[in-house]
C-alpha cells in the first residue's frame, strides 16, 4: 500500500483538521453528536448474519464466521462460491481493494491528489493494468475468466449497497472531505488479475542490487564490491534440493523417488565508472513506490518445510509456512475457506488458506487431498538496460537506429489538471524507467558500460527495465489449479502456469508424499549475468527465451524425509541455468535443518507442537562467532565494560526481555556503521547519516582553493531502503572478513574524527558507541534494558494512517493504526522480524502470517494472522489476532463442515436478488 500525502492547499489542510477532529469526537463518542457518531463508524461493518440477496446467485451460499470473522464459504457452483467470495472480501476490506487496483493502475492521482503523481507516472511507464488487460483477454482460460467475472459480480453487488463509498469505511469519510468528487467505480476481472502484478514487483529479485553495484563502483573497485556481494556458501549452507542433471530441456532430480509413493499404512562487463546519477534517480523512484508487500527485492525471506509422515509423530505429512512480509494494517493476508457443498465438475472447490482481498481464490493452504507453502525463489527475472537514445522515437541496437513504441497516458488529478506522459518501450517490451525517474537517470549516467560503449553524452543513457512480469502469463489459472489439486501431477500442472512472482513451492499430501518445485518464468541470458545494468545497445544481452518448466528443479519424496526452503540456493552451480547470483545466504534454512535433524536423531519424531515452536526460534547465528570476538577485546572503561559484561552468559536468543540481546544488536549496528556506513557514497546512505568528507575538486579548477575543504555530505536515501541494512548478506560480508583483522574494511573514523585501523579496535569502537546509542535510546541503567523497548512493531494503515506530517495526520494514526509492540527475534533470525541497521531498530518485517498444516487431520492444523479478518478500524475483528501472533500462538483452523459448524459465531445467507 502506498505511503500517500493529500493535496496541501491551506483550504484543504483547514478543511482536513476539522474532519479529522470531528472523526475523533465521533469515533469515541465524546460530544455532541457521540452516539450518532459511533453508529456512524458501526454502520460501515458488515452484516454477519440473516439474508442478503445478490444478484446472479443460482443457489443459496452459506457464510460461517467464527469468532475471529474468518469466513467459510459454502456454494453449489463454482461461480456462485467465487461471486459470494467477492461480496465477503468487499463487506470486510474494500478500502483496501480500492486502493490497491488504484496502485496496479496507476490512479492513485484521481484518490488523494497531485502527491501522487509521480508514482503514478512510473506505475503507469511499468503499464501493469495494460499487462493484467492482455492476460485478461489472451491468457486466461475460460473457466478463470468466469471465476474472475463472478468475483467481480459480488464485489460490485456489495458495492451497489454502498454507492460512491458511502458508509462503506471511516476512511471514505475523510477522503470525502479532501476530495469529495471520488466514487469507487465497479470492479473488473482486470483488477484482480493486476495484484499479481503488485505481487511479482515487491519478490522481483535483484533489480536493486544491480543499482547499488552501479553505485558503489564510483567509489570501490570490483574487488571489493564483490567482497560486498559475496559468494552464496554452498557448502556451509546447502541448497534446496540435491542438484540434478537436465538432459535436453528434462530435469532429472538426483534425490527421491520418480513417482509418488504408495499409500501409507500408518549482466553488463563493468566498467570504471559508475552511471551514478541516472541509476541513482532510478532507485529514488523505487523507493517512492508502494510497497504492498514490504520493501522490494533481495533480503525478504520467508520460511516454508515440510516433514513425511515416517518422521512424523502423526504418521502423515507435517507442512509449516510463514512469509516475511512487511508489516501494515489491514494484513495483507485474509483467511477464508472456499467449499462446494458438493465437490463435482459443477463445483470443484473445497480448499481453505490464505489470500488477498481483491483476488478470488485461496493462494496458500490446503484442500482435502494436498497441502502447499510459498517461499521466494529470488530468481534474477528483472534486468536494467543501459539505451543509447538517438532521438525522441529511436534507440541504438547493434549500430543501427530502432524505432521506440510510443504511448501517450494521460493521469487525472483530483483538485487538478490532468497530466499527460509518453512512455517509450523498446522493441522487446522493456519500459523507458529512467523517463520519469531521477534515479534511474543516475544510473544512465554512470552505471558500468565497458570501453566499446557509444558515448554517454551529457545525459548519460536511459534505462529500460526488462521484467518477465510485463509479458502477459497465465498465473490466475495457477491459483485456481493449485485450489482443485488432488495430488503431485495436478500440483505441477498447476505450478508450470505460475509464471510470477518466481516462488518455491512446497508440497504434501495425504497419501504421505512430501515434495518440492521450482515454478516461473525465468529468463536464459547468453551475455552478462545480471549483476549489473546490461548493454541495451548490444543484442547480445537480449534474453533468449525462458528456461523450460520441465527443466526447473523439483524433488520428490527425498531420502532425508523432509524438505527446507528458506530463501537459500535452489541448487548449486552445476545446474545448467543460472538462476541468478544474488540468493539469500542461507542462514535460517540451515537453522531449521539443524532443528530438524536435531529431533530426528536416533529415530525422533517431529510434533505439530514442534513445528510451530521451530518458527519462533530467534536465535542470532552470527553472535555465536561475533559475541567471543568482543569478549576478547580490551576494555578499560567501566561503563562500556558493564555493557560488555551483559554478552559473557547470554544464550544469543534475541527475547524482547533480553538485555544482551539489545545491547549485541547494537553493536552489530555500530560495526556495521563504522566499517561499512562510513565507506558509501551517500545514494546508499540514509538521509540522517552525515559525514565530513572532503569537497569534489572540479577538474577544470586544479588550483581551486577549495580543494581540500572539508564539507558536511548526508545520505540521500530514505533511511528505511539505505545501506549498510544489516539483513542476511551483511552478516555473510561480517563473517567472511571477520577472518581478515587487517582487512580495510576494518580502517575506521573514530569518535575523535581519527583514523582507526584493525578489527579489535573497531570493536571496541563498536561496543563504546553502542553503550552511548543506548544510553540516549533507553537509560544509562542496564538494568533497564531490553531488546523489546528497541525492536517495535507499529501496524499501520497503508493509506492515511503513515502521514505524520501534521498534527491533524497524528489525530488519523490514533485511529487507525495499532501498537507499538514489544517483539522477539530479528534479521535471518528463523522468526524474522526484520530491522534495517541503517535506520533504527524499528521493525520493518515480519512472519506475516504463519501456519502448520497436519496432513493427517486437517481440523487440527492451526493458522495465525496479523491483524485481523476486517479491515474496518474500531471492528472487533480489525486487530485481534495481533496479541496472539505475538505470543508465538495459533488458531485452531477449522476445515470439515462439522468442525466449521461447531466454530460458527454467526451465519449470513447469500441468495438471489
Amino acid at each position: 500500500m502506498p505511503r500517500t500525502q493529500m493535496p496541501r492547499s491551506k483550504k484543504f489542510r483547514r478543511a482536513r483538521l476539522i474532519v479529522l477532529v470531528l472523526a475523533v469526537l465521533l469515533v469515541a463518542g465524546v460530544g455532541y453528536g457521540g452516539y450518532r457518531g459511533v453508529a456512524a463508524v458501526r454502520a460501515s461493518f458488515p452484516e454477519l448474519a440473516g439474508t442478503i440477496k445478490v444478484a446472479g446467485m443460482s443457489a443459496p451460499v452459506d457464510v460461517k464466521r467464527d469468532a475471529n470473522g474468518i469466513p467459510q464459504l459454502y456454494a453449489d457452483t463454482s461461480e456462485d462460491l467465487f461471486r459470494a467470495q467477492g461480496y465477503v472480501q468487499a463487506q470486510d476490506r474494500f478500502w483496501e481493494m480500492d486502493v490497491r487496483r488504484h496502485i496496479t493502475s496507476g490512479r492513485l492521482s484521481e484518490m488523494f491528489g497531485s502527491s501522487q503523481v509521480e508514482t503514478d507516472s512510473f506505475l503507469r511507464t511499468m503499464g501493469w493494468h495494460q499487462v493484467a488487460q492482455k492476460e485478461f483477454d489472451s491468457q486466461l482460460s475460460a473457466d478463470a475468466k468466469k471465476y474472475l467475472q463472478a468475483y467481480s459480480d459480488g464485489v460490485n453487488a456489495w458495492l451497489a449497497e454502498h454507492p460512491g463509498g458511502e458508509s462503506a469505511s471511516l476512511e471514505y469519510a475523510l477522503l470525502g472531505v479532501a476530495n469529495g468528487d471520488y466514487k469507487p467505480e465497479q470492479w473488473t476481472p482486470v483488477d484482480s488479475v493486476a495484484w499479481l502484478k503488485a505481487m511479482a514487483w515487491n519478490l522481483s529479485g535483484n533489480m536493486q542490487e544491480e543499482i547499488d553495484r552501479s553505485l558503489l563502483a564510483q567509489d570501490f573497485t570490483p574487488d571489493k564490491i564483490a567482497e560486498l556481494y559475496p559468494e552464496y556458501p554452498y557448502a556451509r549452507n546447502g541448497t534446496i534440493v540435491k542438484t540434478g542433471t537436465v538432459s535436453g530441456d528434462t530435469y532429472r532430480p538426483a534425490d527421491g523417488a520418480a513417482q509418488p509413493a504408495a499409500p501409507a499404512t500408518g549482466g553488463a562487463v563493468q566498467g570504471s565508472t559508475v552511471t551514478k546519477a541516472m541509476l541513482k534517480d532510478v532507485s529514488d523512484r523505487i523507493d517512492e513506490m508502494p510497497q504492498l508487500l514490504g520493501r522490494q527485492g533481495q533480503g525478504i525471506g520467508s520460511n516454508s518445510w515440510v516433514v513425511a509422515g515416517s518422521h512424523t509423530t502423526t504418521n502423515k505429512p507435517l507442512l509449516a509456512n510463514d512469509p516475511h512480509l512487511g508489516p501494515g494494517l489491514p494484513s495483507v493476508w485474509y483467511q477464508m475457506g472456499l467449499h462446494c457443498r458438493t465437490v463435482s465438475g459443477a463445483c470443484g472447490f473445497d480448499t481453505s488458506g490464505f489470500t488477498f482481498a481483491g483476488m478470488p481464490g485461496v493462494v496458500i493452504g490446503h484442500n482435502k487431498d494436498i497441502s502447499w507453502g510459498f517461499t521466494n525463489l529470488g530468481a534474477d527475472v528483472t534486468d536494467l538496460y543501459l539505451e543509447k537514445v538517438t532521438g525522441p522515437d529511436t534507440y541504438l541496437v547493434d549500430g543501427k537506429d530502432v524505432k521506440f513504441e510510443l504511448r501517450k497516458e494521460t493521469i487525472k488529478v483530483a483538485g487538478g489538471a490532468d497530466r499527460v506522459i509518453t512512455v517509450r518501450t523498446t522493441q522487446s517490451g522493456a519500459p523507458l524507467i529512467s523517463d520519469p525517474s531521477t534515479e534511474q537517470q543516475n544510473v544512465g549516467r554512470y552505471a558500468p558500460a565497458g570501453n566499446a560503449a557509444p558515448d554517454r553524452g551529457t545525459t548519460g543513457y536511459g534505462v529500460a527495465l526488462q521484467w518477465t512480469a510485463l509479458t502477459p502469463g497465465k498465473t490466475m489459472d495457477a491459483v485456481f489449479k493449485l485450489d482443485r489439486a488432488t495430488g503431485w501431477d495436478e500440483f505441477r500442472a498447476a505450478a508450470k502456469d505460475f509464471a510470477v512472482p518466481a516462488q518455491n513451492l512446497i508440497y504434501a499430501d495425504t497419501k504421505n508424499n512430501i515434495g518440492y518445485q521450482a515454478p516461473g518464468s525465468i529468463p536464459i541470458r547468453e551475455s552478462g549475468d545480471g549483476t549489473y545494468p546490461a548493454l541495451g545497445w548490444d543484442s547480445a544481452y537480449a534474453w533468449k527465451g525462458m528456461i523450460p518448466f520441465t527443466a526447473l528443479p523439483y524433488s520428490l519424496n527425498p531420502a532425508a524425509g523432509f524438505i527446507v526452503t528458506a530463501n537459500q540456493a535452489v541448487v548449486d552451480r552445476s545446474y545448467k541455468y543460472p538462476l541468478t547470483k544474488d540468493w539469500e545466504y542461507g542462514t535460517r534454512a540451515k537453522e531449521i535443518t539443524g532443528q530438524i535433524e536435531a529431533k530426528l536423531k536416533n529415530g525422533g519424531k517431529i510434533s505439530p507442537d514442534d513445528m510451530q515452536s521451530m518458527q519462533l526460534d530467534n536465535t542470532s547465528v552470527l553472535a555465536t562467532t561475533l559475541v567471543p570476538l568482543l569478549l576478547k577485546v580490551q576494555i578499560d572503561d567501566p561503563y562500556v565494560r558493564e555493557a560488555q559484561d551483559l554478552l559473557k552468559d547470554w544464550n544469543y536468543r534475541q527475547d524482547a526481555s533480553s538485555a544482551a540481546a539489545a545491547y549485541y544488536n547494537g553493536v552489530w549496528r555500530q560495526i556495521l556503521t563504522l566499517a561499512f556506513g562510513q565507506k558509501f557514497p551517500a545514494d546508499l546512505r540514509a538521509k540522517d547519516n552525515c559525514l565530513l568528507v572532503h569537497a569534489q575538486q572540479d577538474p577544470t579548477k586544479p588550483d581551486a582553493a577549495d580543494a581540500n575543504k572539508i564539507i558536511t555530505e548526508c545520505g540521500t536515501r530514505e533511511p528505511g531502503k539505505a545501506q549498510p541494512d544489516g539483513g542476511d548478506r551483511w552478516m555473510e560480508i561480517v563473517f567472511q572478513q571477520l577472518s581478515k583483522p587487517d582487512s580495510s574494511w576494518w580502517t575506521y573514523i573514530d569518535s575523535e574524527h581519527h583514523e582507526q585501523k584493525g578489527l579489535e579496535n573497531l570493536l571496541g569502537e563498536a561496543m563504546k558507541n553502542a553503550r552511548q546509542d543506548l544510553t540516549s535510546l533507553l537509560s544509562k541503567d542496564i538494568s533497564t534494558w531490553n531488546w523489546g523497548r528497541l525492536h517495535t512493531l507499529t501496524l499501520r494503515e497503508q493509506t492515511m494512517g503513515t502521514d505524520d506530517s501534521s498534527i491533524a495526520s497524528g489525530v488519523v494514526q490514533r485511529l487507525l493504526n495499532r501498537g507499538p509492540y514489544r517483539l522477539s527475534g530479528g534479521t535471518a533470525a528463523v522468526d524474522a522480524a526484520g530491522w534495517n541497521a541503517a535506520a533504527g531498530y524499528q521493525v520493518d518485517w515480519i512472519p506475516s502470517m504463519r501456519m502448520v498444516v497436519d496432513l493427517s487431520d486437517f481440523d487440527a492444523s492451526r493458522w495465525i494472522n496479523v491483524g485481523g479478518a476486517s479491515g474496518h478500524a474500531f471492528h472487533p475483528n480489525y486487530n485481534d489476532q495481533t496479541d496472539l501472533w505475538l505470543k508465538g500462538r495459533l488458531l485452531s483452523w477449522s476445515y470439515s463442515a462439522e468442525a466449521v459448524d461447531k466454530a460458527t459465531k454467526n451465519r449470513l445467507i447469500l441468495t438471489n436478488g
